[in-house]
């Protein structure tokens, strides 16, 4: 089958077995043009929870997915690809996060989205890479454990000297490979390009961007921007979704190693196995772990 054939089937099966569509902006162009909504992972969830639709299919990986059924009790969660996991959400377990607040017991615990939903349990408030500045500063608490991304922890920290941070060795493995020599070597190659570059990265990266937010923040940026050029400091499927909303504009990759091989995992023909309930893994959360991880994710949306 062609692609657009399968997209059209896909089109057509969702429709008749009352489904909605999650797709991450890091998906394939192909899978984004049959979804319900793209953008970042909470996002989506909050999304999915406004829907009719009782099944959803979460093209992402299995951390999305869950946070999705903490909002979503009532509907039929599916993973599209079992096998998309996400390192930094795997890195740090429950058990180790216990042990470590037993040592910093007046500290807050602040949980980045990007965790399970089993460690969000004794986690205090979660945030997003694009909250996480505005939620820490309004912490009561000037002692802050935040978990597990040690660079958007060092980003926030440098924001906020009046707060003492307690950062873990976590991060996610694909932002962190990039240092400050592949930024200099993009801007020699592209000296009129603005350098976007997501919190992920780790300082040395991002203390040499011209804008530091979210995935969604960076295209936003881009697409609202008079410049003309940009170095993409996140996972490369960005630059081409803002190569083909942009034709105007040019970006370039920061470097072509930047690439998450969990999100890359999922295809097309995943997504239409889903839809012919084939394919994917039903999520499924126990009541107390459910209501416990989203206490966190509460006091997120209550700060903000």
């Amino acid at each position: 089958m062609a692609i657009r054939d399968i997209q059209e089937e896909i089109l057509r099966l969702k429709k008749e077995n009352d489904i909605c569509i999650l797709a991450h902006c890091y998906q394939t162009p192909e899978i984004l043009e049959v979804a319900d909504f793209t953008g970042d992972s909470f996002g989506l969830s909050v999304s999915a929870s406004k829907v009719r639709n009782k099944t959803v299919i979460m093209c992402g990986v299995r951390f999305m997915a869950e946070t999705v059924k903490i909002l979503s009790p009532d509907k039929k969660v599916i993973l599209s690809n079992p096998s998309a996991g996400c390192p930094m959400a795997e890195m740090m377990d429950k058990e180790v996060i216990e042990q470590v607040k037993e040592q910093y017991p007046d500290y807050t615990v602040v949980a980045y989205v990007n965790t399970t939903s089993e460690l969000k349990t004794v986690c205090d408030v979660c945030v997003t890479s694009s909250s996480a500045l505005k939620i820490c500063s309004q912490l009561e608490s000037d002692k802050i454990l935040f978990i597990p991304d040690k660079n958007l922890g060092s980003w926030i920290a440098k924001q906020l000297p009046e707060k003492e941070f307690k950062l873990l060795s976590g991060g996610c493995p694909t932002h962190a490979k990039m240092n400050a020599s592949d930024v200099i070597k993009a801007k020699q190659a592209h000296p009129n390009a603005l350098f976007l570059v997501h919190p992920e990265c780790v300082p040395e990266v991002v203390e040499l961007a011209d804008y530091v937010g979210s995935t969604t923040g960076i295209m936003d940026f881009a697409k609202k921007s008079d410049a003309k050029e940009f170095i993409i400091g996140t996972e490369n499927s960005i630059v081409t979704h803002l190569q083909n909303e942009c034709p105007d504009k040019f970006f370039y990759p920061l470097s072509k190693d930047l690439l998450c091989h969990n999100m890359k995992v999922t295809t097309l023909v995943d997504v239409l196995n889903c839809c012919k309930g084939l394919g994917g893994e039903e999520i499924e959360l126990d009541e107390e772990t459910r209501l416990a991880a989203k206490r966190c994710i509460d006091k997120m949306i209550e700060l903000g």
